[in-house]
C-alpha cells in the first residue's frame, strides 16, 4: 500500500489545480467558459524580452548548470532596478538571491527558519502558499484576519503575546492578493516594530507592485526605516511582463536571511535557466520594460472599471482597487463563497474563486481576475446580469 507522508496529507489540494480542472471539464463539453479566476496574465511577454531569450538560447554556456543563486549579472540588475525603483540600496553578491518564480522562495524559506512546532502569522484571506509552506515544514500558521473594516490589514495589536513569542516568520502582502487592498506607510512601520521587538523575520510579497493605477505608486517594504533589519521581500517578473511561464523572481533584503535561503536552495535545485535570466535583464534594464509595465496598466485599468461599473450595476457597492489585477467582492445574501462561484459558473459559465479558498476570512467574499479582454469581460458581465438581476448585498 503507497501512504503519503503525513506533510502531503495535512495538507489541502491547491486551489487553482481545482479551478483548472473545472475549466477543463466545462471546454471538453463544449461550453464557452470565461475565466475569471486565475491570476494569469493573458497578453504576451513583450517582444524585446521574447528576443533575448532567442539570442541566449543559442549560448552554449547557458546550457551548463547555472548558480542556484542565479548570475551576479541578474542579481545587480536587480539592485539597480530597486534603486531606481523603490530607492532600496541593495548588495547584489549578499542581499539578493534568484528565484524560480517567487512561489518556490515564499515556500522554501520555512525549510530555512521553520521547526516543527514553530508558528508562523499568516495572513487571512492571504496566498494559500503561505500557509501551505508553513505546513510542509511542520509548522502552524497562526491566522491574522483581514477584515473589511481595518483596510484588510492585520491587527498586529490582536495577536496574543504567546503567539508572538513563538513566531518565526510573518506574511505580508501589500497590493494584496486577493483583496486588492493597499497599505499605508505607517502599517510597515509598526510591523518593522513588531518584528523587532518579537524576533520575527518578515517575509513581504511584493508580487503586484507594478499593477497600480489612478496614479498609486507601490512602495517596497524594504524602503521602510529599520526594514532591512528583519525582512525580506518577494518579487517576481511574472506579473509585470507577463512572463509567468517563464519562472523567473528574486528575494532581496537582510543579508543573513537571503544567504540562508541561498544555501537551501542550492542542496534542492539547480537554479533559473540562465536564458531566461538574460531575457529578465533585459526586461529590467531596458526603457521599453517600463513602457510595457505603463502600457499593461492602462489595459488593467479599463478592464477594471467594466468589471467594477458592471458589478455595482448589478447592486455592489465596490470602490475601484487602486492595485492587482483582482477585484474583491462580498457575495450576496443566501450565499456563502463556495455556493456562489458555483450558481454562476453552473448559471453564467463564468468562473469566479470563492474566496475561503484564501483562508476562513475569505468566506463571505469571491476574487475576480481581470485577464481577459474587455469584450469578454463585458460578456461575463453581462451574463451575470441576465441571470442575477439585481442582488442585494
Amino acid at each position: 500500500m503507497i501512504t503519503e507522508a503525513k506533510r502531503i496529507q495535512n495538507i489541502p489540494p491547491y486551489l487553482f489545480a481545482r479551478i483548472e480542472k473545472k475549466i477543463d471539464e466545462a471546454r471538453a463539453k463544449g461550453i464557452d467558459i470565461i475565466s475569471l479566476g486565475i491570476g494569469d496574465p493573458d497578453r504576451p511577454t513583450p517582444e524585446f524580452i521574447i528576443e533575448e531569450m532567442a539570442k541566449e538560447i543559442y549560448n552554449p554556456v547557458n546550457h551548463q548548470y547555472p548558480s542556484s543563486v542565479g548570475m551576479l549579472s541578474f542579481r545587480k540588475a536587480v539592485a539597480d532596478w530597486y534603486a531606481k525603483r523603490f530607492k532600496v540600496e541593495l548588495d547584489p553578491a549578499t542581499e539578493v538571491c534568484t528565484l524560480i518564480g517567487s512561489k518556490e522562495g515564499v515556500a522554501n524559506i520555512n525549510y530555512c527558519f521553520v521547526d516543527p512546532g514553530d508558528i508562523n502569522l499568516v495572513p487571512d484571506p492571504g496566498y494559500p502558499v503561505y500557509g501551505t509552506g508553513t505546513l510542509l515544514a511542520g509548522g502552524t500558521p497562526y491566522l491574522m484576519p483581514l477584515t473589511e473594516a481595518n483596510g484588510f490589514v492585520p491587527d498586529l495589536d490582536a495577536i496574543p503575546e504567546d503567539v508572538a513569542k513563538k513566531a518565526k516568520i510573518m506574511y505580508l502582502n501589500y497590493p494584496n492578493n486577493p483583496t486588492g487592498a493597499t497599505c499605508k506607510p505607517a502599517f510597515f512601520e509598526k510591523a518593522v516594530a513588531f518584528a523587532k521587538k518579537y524576533d520575527i523575520i518578515i517575509c513581504h510579497d511584493n508580487a503586484y507592485a507594478e499593477m497600480t493605477y489612478d496614479g498609486y505608486v507601490a512602495p517596497s517594504f524594504l524602503a521602510t526605516p529599520g526594514a532591512k533589519d528583519v525582512a525580506i521581500e518577494f518579487n517576481s517578473l511574472s506579473k509585470p511582463f507577463n512572463m509567468t511561464g517563464w519562472r523567473i523572481g528574486f528575494a532581496v533584503g537582510n543579508a543573513k536571511v537571503i544567504q540562508t535561503l541561498a544555501k537551501y536552495k542550492s542542496n534542492v535545485d539547480s537554479g533559473a535557466f540562465q536564458a531566461i535570466q538574460y531575457a529578465a535583464i533585459k526586461g529590467l534594464t531596458d526603457p521599453r520594460g517600463k513602457e510595457a509595465i505603463d502600457n499593461m496598466k492602462k489595459v488593467y485599468e479599463a478592464r477594471r472599471d467594466i468589471l467594477v461599473g458592471g458589478l455595482n450595476s448589478i447592486g455592489w457597492n465596490l470602490p475601484m482597487p487602486k492595485a492587482t489585477f483582482y477585484v474583491w467582492a462580498p457575495v450576496p445574501k443566501g450565499y456563502d463563497a463556495a455556493s456562489f462561484a458555483e450558481y454562476v459558473f453552473e448559471k453564467c459559465a463564468v468562473i469566479i474563486t470563492p474566496g475561503n479558498g484564501y483562508g476562513p476570512n475569505g468566506n463571505g467574499y469571491f476574487r475576480a481576475t481581470l485577464t481577459v479582454e474587455e469584450n469578454r469581460m463585458q460578456e461575463a458581465i453581462d451574463r451575470m446580469k441576465k441571470e442575477l438581476g439585481t442582488v442585494e448585498i
